[in-house]
C-alpha cells in the first residue's frame, strides 16, 4: 500500500533497521514513497526488507551493512546514502542494545561497553555525520528515545542511562540547530513486542508480552513518520506512546 505524503521523493536514513522498530519503520516511509537507506550489521535481512520494500511500495531502498558505533563505518554509510540519493532528508536513530536485569555490581564492563557504544556513541556518531544534509534540506532528526528515559528504572541502569543521554542530547541539539531549521524529535515507547533484547536478556519482548499486551512497532512508526512529515517551522518536540495501564497500580 502507498501513501499520499509530504514525504514522497525525499530520502531517510533509518539506524537498526533489520527488525522492530527500525524495519517498521523503514517500511512506514517507503509507503510513503521515500527512499530509505537501511543501516544495521545484518546485510542479509536488509536485503530481505529491501527486496520487499521494492517490490511493494515505490519508495527506492540502499542496504548499508555497518555498526553504529564505529564511525568510519557510520561516515562511509552517510557517505554512500548521498551518493545514491542526493541528499538525506531525514534521520532516524533507532538503533540500540537492551541490557539484562543486572545491578550495577554485575554488569561486565563488556557489556556496559557494548551497550553504550551502541546507545551513545552511535547516536552521536550518525548525528554528527548527518547534520550538514539535513541543514541542506532543513529537514528532521528523530531520536527513539524510551520510557527509560524519563523514569528511572532500577533493574536497568546502564540502559536507562543510555536513554537519559539520548533524551537530553536530542533536546540540547535542538536548541542548538533549530535556528538553522532542522527539527529534532524524540519518540519515547514504553515496551515493544520486538526482537529487542536478544544480546543481553534470556528472553526477548517478542516472546514476553502477547501480541496485544504491549505496543506493536507498527504504531512507533507511524509515530515516527508523523515527525518526519513535519516542515519548517513546525516540529514534533516529544512523543510519548505509553500503554495507557503503565501507570496503574499492580
Amino acid at each position: 500500500m502507498n501513501m499520499t505524503s509530504l514525504l514522497s521523493g525525499k530520502t531517510a536514513v533509518v539506524t537498526g533497521a533489520s527488525a522492530g522498530i527500525g524495519e517498521a519503520t523503514a517500511t512506514a516511509l517507503a509507503r510513503r514513497g521515500v527512499n530509505v537507506a537501511m543501516i544495521a550489521r545484518r546485510e542479509s535481512r536488509l536485503q530481505t526488507i529491501a527486496d520487499r520494500l521494492e517490490a511493494e511500495t515505490e519508495g527506492s531502498t540502499l542496504v548499508l551493512p555497518a555498526d553504529v558505533s564505529n564511525e568510519d563505518e557510520v561516515q562511509a554509510a552517510v557517505e554512500h546514502t548521498v551518493e545514491a540519493f542526493d541528499g538525506i532528508d531525514v534521520l532516524v536513530n533507532n538503533a540500540g542494545i537492551a541490557t539484562g536485569h543486572e545491578t550495577v555490581e554485575n554488569t561486565p564492563t563488556e557489556q556496559y561497553r557494548t551497550v553504550m557504544g551502541v546507545n551513545v556513541d552511535g547516536v552521536f556518531f550518525m548525528t554528527r555525520a548527518v547534520l550538514p544534509f539535513l541543514r541542506e534540506t532543513a529537514g528532521n532528526a528523530i531520536f527513539v528515545g524510551s520510557f527509560a528515559g524519563q523514569y528511572p528504572r532500577p533493574g536497568a541502569p546502564v540502559y536507562a542511562a543510555s536513554k537519559w543521554w539520548v533524551r537530553g542530547f536530542a533536546l540540547s541539539l535542538a536548541g542548538s540547530v533549530g535556528n538553522d531549521g532542522i527539527g529534532v524529535s524524540i519518540i519515547n515507547p514504553t515496551e515493544v513486542r520486538t526482537e529487542f533484547g536478544k544480546e543481553y536478556r534470556d528472553e526477548i519482548s517478542q516472546d514476553r508480552f502477547d501480541p496485544d499486551e504491549v505496543t506493536n512497532p507498527e504504531t512507533i512508526a507511524e509515530a515516527i513518520a508523523f515527525a518526519a512529515e513535519q516542515e519548517p517551522p513546525n516540529v514534533v518536540n516529544e512523543l510519548d506512546l505509553y500503554r495507557r495501564d503503565k501507570f496503574t497500580p499492580f
